[in-house]
């Protein structure tokens, strides 16, 4: 990918494995963070009786996650910051989230993410299963964390990112492991 946003950081995973716990906590170190819109969106659409849920409409839901996450990398960039901002999750989960529910990623879609890259090393947490827990936005199975977790790998290696395994350990021992990998000590 060309014109990498060299500050701009993506922390995914599956769900449930401590990544907004992860970005709190960075964010409470002084970091600049962006949250995911699932929840939000989840909500939302709870809120509305809308159809834009995994429940009910998959690729509706889909559609509404691309565009907030490429609306909130917009934000972020229009804003021509210099320091490091760390991502819940990129434009790329949404691809992870298409292919597992077998909806076909369009050249348009395609083009976004090449259009607004991040840097090349994207942190993935991994499943956890003494942490893992569901609630009413977050429904799936272990089973489906698990493979959430290994289709997400798939598709950053497949965009050319660095993916690079966060251990499962104390938050802080897993945001000072991300920022030993950017030598911020």
């Amino acid at each position: 990918m060309k014109n990498r946003a060299i500050n701009f950081y993506v922390i995914t995973g599956g769900p449930g494995v401590g990544k907004t716990a992860l970005l709190n906590e960075l964010s409470s170190c002084g970091f600049l963070t962006v949250q995911e819109d699932a929840r939000r969106i989840i909500k939302e659409q709870i809120q509305i009786d809308g159809n834009g849920l995994p429940w009910r409409n998959k690729e509706i839901y889909g559609h509404l996650m691309l565009n907030a996450s490429l609306k909130a990398y917009r934000d972020v960039k229009s804003k021509q910051r210099e320091q490091i901002i760390f991502f819940d999750r990129g434009i790329l989960d949404t691809f992870c989230y298409f292919e597992m529910e077998n909806i076909p990623i369009s050249k348009e879609m395609k083009e976004i993410a090449f259009k607004n890259p991040y840097n090349k090393k994207v942190f993935i947490l991994p499943p956890w299963r003494e942490i893992y827990e569901t609630d009413n936005e977050r429904k799936q199975t272990w089973e489906e964390a698990e493979f959430t977790f290994n289709k997400m790998t798939e598709i950053y290696l497949k965009y050319n990112y660095d993916v690079i395994e966060v251990p499962k350990q104390s938050i802080e021992n897993r945001w000072k492991f991300i920022l030993d990998n950017l030598n911020l000590k």
